[in-house]
């Protein structure tokens, strides 16, 4: 503080990256990599289980992908939050926004996918 014999002193913390938009991210391109089976087994059939198996990884698909969008929501609560100076700041805004964005894609994608088995299942 100017004018007084105190000194006030902030440590200036660098901003770390949210490990919650990180790992939205991580899980989001597992979602749309395991669309890609699902497609796969819908289009091909197998014999007849090719349904059964495209349900199954789609399963894990529409729970990876619905899980990519919420912990992306979760990594942008958590770098909006204010913080006084000497707390950690995060960042990574286009991180949670890109996990959130292909956490959705790969839940369509899957979706889509276990329409198309349930189609190519059913004919």
């Amino acid at each position: 503080m100017p004018g007084t014999p105190f000194g006030v002193v902030h440590l200036d913390v660098p901003a770390v990256t949210s490990g919650l938009a990180v790992g939205s991210l991580v899980v989001g391109i597992v979602s749309i990599l395991v669309s890609l089976p699902v497609a796969g087994f819908g289009v091909i059939g197998a014999g007849g289980d090719g349904a059964w198996a495209a349900g199954a990884f789609a399963m894990l698909g529409v729970l990876t992908g619905a899980s990519a969008v919420g912990v992306g929501l979760f990594g942008l609560r958590q770098i909006r939050r204010p913080m006084p100076p000497p707390a950690v700041r995060f960042s990574g805004r286009g991180l949670a926004w890109a996990g959130v964005g292909c956490g959705g894609a790969g839940l369509l994608l899957n979706l889509s996918g276990l329409g198309l088995a349930l189609l190519v299942g059913l004919s």
